[in-house]
């Protein structure tokens, strides 16, 4: 007879096809969230800022195009420090994304908002 196999989360064996690693849904789905939660509070606060970040954008930008003003983004707790990535047109303009929306600053304290097309 074969040796049993345990599930590597709560112990009990593991019936079913052999490939199978745990033994229900449950253990499997709090063995995969252990795995992927943040590792540190560094990482969760800078997820946390460009999340916010993201939601600013997409809220005063849901057409894809807009302008507005750096008091708006203020407002809306926006803060410029975290982005996801630039992008540099031939022109020398140059784009802060957060995943799919970016903003290009203009004169006068405003900027250009868009979403990338993904």
């Amino acid at each position: 007879m074969a040796d049993k196999r345990l599930c590597p989360e709560c112990g009990d064996e593991v019936r079913g096809r052999a490939d199978k690693r745990f033994c229900g849904d449950y253990c499997r789905n709090v063995a995969n969230n252990k795995l992927n939660r943040d590792s540190s509070a560094l990482m969760r606060n800078i997820n946390n800022r460009l999340r916010k970040n993201w939601r600013a954008l997409q809220s005063i930008n849901p057409s894809g195009k807009t302008t507005t003003t750096r008091n708006k983004l203020l407002s809306k707790g926006f803060d410029f420090n975290f982005f996801t990535s630039i992008y540099t047109t031939k022109k020398g303009a140059v784009y802060y994304f957060i995943y799919d929306q970016g903003y290009l600053a203009m004169d006068d304290d405003k900027f250009l908002i868009v979403k990338r097309d993904t």
